[in-house]
Order: C-alpha cells, then sequence, then structure tokens
C-alpha cells in the first residue's frame, strides 16, 4: 500500500487490481433510471465524488444491484472504504473530477462505512480566477470564487425531453476585474432571493464553461458544489477586494448576454417585420425568434369590457419535483386540483404590442416576461390595483410605453381555430437590454454593413 494504509486515490490507475481507498463523499448525485442496451429492461446509476486524506479525489459510479444498495448508504460527508471495483479512463462529456480515471462499481464491490476521519477536508476547492478562465481550452470545468453581483429569479420551465427544471442565473465577479455568468439549477436555484442579496461570497465547485454566442457562460454541475461566505483564503481576498473599492470598479463581463442583464434570450435575431413573414410561412415545426423593440402598448380593455391584467396562481409544490402547481385559484384561494385550499400569488397575463422601425405586433406575454418588460413583479402590479384602483395601475402601465429597448424571445408554432390553419406566437422571454453592450452590437451591425458595401 505504498507505505500508506488505503491506497492513495491520486495513484489509482488501470495497471493496479487491488486496492481499497477510503475517502469521504463530497457530492452525490440522484438516483437515475436509463434504458440498459440488450433491451433487457431499465438499469439504475448513481454517482458520487470520493475525496481522500491526500487531497485526491475521484469519480465512483454505481449501476444497478450496486446502486439499490449503497444509495441510501452514501451519504454526503460521511466516510467509506471502497475495494473490487472497476478503474476505468475517465468520460469527459459527463466526468469534470480532475482525475484521469474513474471508478465504477457493481454488485461484487465491497462499499463500509466507517468512523468520521478528521483528517480528510468536507470538500477540496481549487479555485481559479475568472480571468483565467478565458485562456482555457473549451468545455471545461473549473472551481471559481467570487462575489454576486446580480442574480436572476428563479425559473421553472419544462425542458424538450418533458422534464421539470429550475434554474436561476447569477453573476460573479473577482479581484481579477471579470465577472461572468453562472447558471445553478434544482434545489439550488430554488434558495430564497435573500440568499443571494447583499452581494455574498460563493465558491463553486465543478462549474462547466462552455461558450455561449461570443461569451463564456457557466453552468454549475449536478455533482458540483456551492458554499455561501466561505471560510478560505480564496473568500477573504475577494471579500476584501469588493469592500475596498471593488464594487465601484468596471468590470468585464465575459458572458455574452445579447443585450440584456442575465438574459437567455434564445432564437434567430430579425426585425418585426422578418419575424412577421416567417412566422407566417411555418409549416409543421415550431421555432424560436428574438427581437429587439419596445413596448408600445398592453391590452387593457376588450370591446369596453376590462381586461384583466393577472391572476392568483397556486403555489402548491408538486409531488416529484417540488415545482409549483401554479393552476388558477377561485377568490377563497382554491385550487381545483390540488383540491384544497392554497397559499396563491398574482402571476401576469398580458396581451402586448411590441413595436420597432419596421412594424408591430400583438402577442401574449406570460408572467416572468411580463415583469420584465414592466419593470414591476406581479405582486406590485396587484398592490396598485388593490389598493388605489385600477385607474392608477392603467396609468403605471402606461408609463411603461416606449419607455426602454427590450428584447424578446417569441415562440412560433403552428395551430389551427375553427379548422383552419394559423400560427401561434407567444412570448415566453423578455429582457431590458443592457445600453453599453447593445452599443456595441450596433456598431458591429454598422461595421459589418460598411465591409459589405465596400466590396
Amino acid at each position: 500500500m505504498t507505505g500508506y494504509e488505503f491506497f492513495p486515490i491520486r495513484e489509482l490507475s488501470t495497471y493496479q487490481t487491488k486496492w481499497t481507498i477510503k475517502g469521504r463523499v463530497t457530492s452525490k448525485a440522484p438516483l437515475r433510471t436509463f434504458k440498459q442496451r440488450n433491451g433487457s429492461g431499465q438499469g439504475k446509476v448513481f454517482h458520487v465524488e470520493l475525496l481522500d486524506v491526500e487531497g485526491g479525489e475521484i469519480r465512483a459510479s454505481f449501476f444497478n444491484d450496486a446502486a439499490e444498495k449503497h444509495f441510501e448508504l452514501m451519504e454526503v460527508g460521511k466516510c467509506f472504504t471502497l475495494s473490487k471495483g472497476q478503474v476505468k479512463l475517465a468520460n469527459r462529456q459527463f466526468n469534470a473530477c480532475k482525475h484521469r480515471y474513474e471508478l465504477v462499481f457493481d454488485k461484487a464491490s465491497q462499499v463500509d462505512q466507517v468512523a468520521d476521519d478528521g483528517k480528510i477536508d468536507a470538500v477540496k476547492f481549487t479555485v481559479v480566477e475568472l480571468r483565467s478562465v478565458q485562456g482555457k481550452a473549451l468545455p471545461c470545468s473549473v472551481d471559481v470564487c467570487g462575489i454576486v453581483t446580480a442574480f436572476d429569479k428563479a425559473f421553472a420551465f419544462t425542458s424538450k425531453d418533458g422534464k421539470d427544471l429550475v434554474k436561476r442565473t447569477l453573476t460573479l465577479a473577482d479581484d481579477s476585474g471579470i465577472s461572468m455568468q453562472v447558471t445553478i439549477w434544482g434545489d439550488r436555484a430554488k434558495k430564497d432571493d435573500s440568499e443571494f442579496q447583499g452581494h455574498p461570497v460563493v465558491v463553486m465547485k465543478g462549474v462547466t464553461v462552455k461558450e455561449w454566442q461570443g461569451g463564456l457562460s457557466g453552468s454549475l454541475m449536478e455533482s458540483g458544489s456551492l458554499a455561501f461566505n466561505p471560510e478560505m483564503p480564496e473568500a477573504q481576498k475577494v471579500k476584501a477586494w469588493w469592500t475596498q473599492g471593488g464594487h465601484a470598479q468596471n468590470l468585464t463581463l465575459i458572458s455574452q448576454t445579447t443585450g440584456g442583464a442575465g438574459a437567455r434570450i434564445a432564437g434567430k435575431l430579425m426585425d418585426v417585420l422578418e419575424m412577421k413573414q416567417k412566422s407566417e410561412q411555418l409549416l409543421n415545426e415550431q421555432e424560436m425568434y428574438s427581437a429587439y423593440c419596445r413596448l408600445a402598448s398592453v391590452q387593457l380593455r376588450k370591446r369596453d369590457d376590462i381586461q384583466p391584467l393577472y391572476y392568483n396562481a397556486c403555489l402548491e409544490p408538486k409531488e416529484g419535483n417540488g415545482l409549483p402547481c401554479n393552476r388558477r385559484v377561485d377568490d377563497s384561494s382554491f385550487c381545483a386540483v390540488c383540491n384544497k385550499v392554497v397559499k396563491a400569488a398574482p402571476r401576469l397575463n398580458l396581451r402586448c404590442r411590441f413595436e420597432d422601425a419596421t412594424g408591430n405586433f400583438w402577442v401574449t406575454t406570460f408572467h416572468q416576461a411580463a415583469e420584465k418588460v414592466l419593470g414591476m413583479t406581479a405582486q406590485e402590479v396587484a398592490d396598485i390595483e388593490n389598493n388605489q384602483g385600477r385607474e392608477a395601475v392603467e396609468a403605471k402601465m402606461k408609463s411603461c410605453y416606449y419607455a426602454r429597448i427590450v428584447q424578446v424571445q417569441l415562440r412560433a408554432k403552428p395551430d389551427s381555430y375553427n379548422g383552419e390553419q394559423r400560427t401561434n406566437v407567444s412570448c415566453t422571454s423578455a429582457q431590458p437590454i443592457n445600453r453599453r453592450e447593445h452599443g456595441r452590437f450596433m456598431l458591429k451591425e454598422i461595421e459589418d454593413m460598411l465591409a459589405k458595401a465596400v466590396c
């Protein structure tokens, strides 16, 4: 055992066949199912990351019988001895651990919980400056430590494969004068907004950095770690920089927001006229567009009938994913889906007219996008209407007309109405532009047009 009671994790390789390691579980992924390649049914798998007394880290995956046997046992923070596993080259597509190899355990493996070893750290961070991230080959995985300079609200959505997901985008900055956006997911994203207020220091382990629209964007991996205001030298250094003048420093954002602070606007960028022409020609599949425009008006009345601006939605968490139900409740806050009186909150649902130099269009704009467009929360709209009356809230709405440029994300999909084919266009996301970045974007457009004119 190389003079060491247990085999060092950092020395594991395919050349060793008999070894026993001792490590602390520093992170653990959920148990998931997958289709067996031989078509014999579904398999099960989960993975953990292990850290030993010498600071060696490695990822270990448990399949099928081993997954069922050890999933409940292997809790984050506890120590284990492990042997009789397979060592193989790490798959960088799924494994961000720095070790060249990874471990696979099946039903023949030996896993035993042992007493806590105080000599093994709870987690190991290898923090890099945000400035150095720019020089790395992408995609890459890094540990970062920075100040939360800005954050978006948690955003719940359904992925293309039908999974309910929650994400939140943070903007981090460190003493290198660089800031970058990092997306966090699941329970981390669901943390109360107060956790991110006041510019806390955060350290993240396992941030995957990729190129996105010409900039760099980070995403905290499921198996990664997140800690607020940690007691570590890097955190103290960043905090001192921020309080001693960093907060007033002009930071360089290396993430491309396409005109928005923290935006994630997808879809081909085009003007309003082009968007309308494209959507009218839509045949079978839905398409995503984005456009820079201004809010021209909100439908406040329809045939002299006052249009509701919001509805009260159920906040009861759904079984399985913990996401809010979001179904409409009645005046007594009774939700027909949950079959009980629930806690509720207002959700905006507006019919908005957007406009640019080429034209305008009406589109249904849902809650989060509507809040961004108005610069008001649904609760603020409801409070104004309830406390000051309908006229006051309409006046507030009208004060938003043409007030600022926003980038909107539009989803166009084929639909039918009374047996006739038509295209249904809805606004799925919106973000006010960052004037400085939008100015650079327009200058680039001008340069491209001049270059074409010269040619």
